[in-house]
């Protein structure tokens, strides 16, 4: 063997020794970089994002979740780790919109992300999603955001409060109110208002292939409930209030397609649009809206079921060549 080869073969097997060390390291350090030559390999991580105890738990519970560390920002943990040896950092963002836009917007800011897997709770407005089932809505609107009109406005809004008197309909001194638009940002658009914020799932056939042959467990904590199934392509709401009255269920069903409704997923969607990042969403059903019963646990755990399959869809490397 010539003396340039094995020069080119020594010069390769440092490399390669230099690249494994790196990326170990990078492993424990979340922001880590590997540089060789001009080259620059990125390790990414997927962004996994809920709410609620119930949501944690499922993850803890589940033994999937490799904790390497976490840090501590503005009062939120972020656990850094590995999801079936898929590198995530994962947070609890709490509920309320603000504070899971803060959560995640600290979350891209602070690690290399790929993308975000948000999974949560949610209320069902459709009888026919049970609780158990699986959400995977392609649109998210904050309806919370209101213009409250004057009483007898020339300009009525699409909740007319005199529509649901009881027993019998009429005027109402509430008037209406008008759900408005949100502005959305991004670095590369001027800002536009809208009303839906569209989550860019895979095709149809590709999104279903991800999670074929998956089963949901159809019991939690002695409670049990009928099959399940994964729905695609649907319409979620989001706001600040917790929707029990199944009037307004049904109003958000009739005036805006809506299927479910919880406290989060617009939040995560405005975040992640406006960083133009990629993005799921997945709610578990954990109740129906009117109808008593719920079922928390059970929700989590088949929505992390699903936000698993999601994760591994997700890049964990990036490389950068000058």
């Amino acid at each position: 063997m010539s003396r340039i080869n094995l020069a080119v073969l020594l010069v390769v097997g440092l490399l390669l020794v230099t690249a494994k060390q790196s990326m170990q390291m990078s492993l424990r350090n979340p922001t880590a970089e590997i540089e060789t030559s001009n080259c620059k390999l990125t390790v990414l991580r997927v962004g996994l994002v809920f709410t609620s105890d119930h949501n944690e738990k499922a993850v803890i519970d589940s033994g999937l979740f490799t904790n390497i560390s976490y840090d501590d920002i503005a009062g939120r943990r972020f656990h850094v780790g590995t999801l079936e040896n898929t590198p995530i950092v994962y947070v609890k963002t709490g509920t309320q919109s603000v504070n899971v836009a803060t959560a995640v917007q600290i979350l891209l800011l602070k690690f290399h992300i790929s993308g975000i897997v948000f999974f949560g709770n949610a209320g069902s407005l459709d009888k026919t999603y049970v609780p158990g089932t699986v959400v995977v809505p392609d649109a998210v609107a904050f309806t919370g955001v209101w213009e409250w009109e004057e009483f007898e406005a020339k300009n009525k809004g699409q909740l007319a409060f005199g529509h649901f008197n009881y027993p019998v309909n009429g005027e109402n001194s509430l008037g209406t109110v008008a759900y408005e638009n949100i502005t959305l940002y991004s670095p590369s658009e001027d800002p536009q208002d809208v009303f839906w914020l569209p989550v860019p799932l895979p095709e149809e056939a590709a999104t279903k292939e991800l999670t074929r042959g998956l089963r949901l467990n159809k019991c939690h904590s002695g409670r049990c409930q009928a099959e399940f199934e994964i729905i695609y392509g649907s319409k979620a709401s989001t706001s600040d209030f917790y929707v029990k009255n199944e009037a307004y269920g049904g109003f958000l069903v009739t005036e805006f397609d809506a299927s479910t409704a919880d406290s989060a997923s617009a939040a995560v969607a405005l975040t992640a649009l406006s960083n133009e990042k990629p993005f799921v969403v997945i709610q578990g059903v954990s109740n129906v809206v009117g109808v008593d019963g719920s079922y928390p646990e059970l929700a989590s755990h088949n929505a992390f079921l699903v936000a698993t399959v999601f994760v591994k869809s997700f890049p964990t490397q990036r490389l950068a060549c000058e």
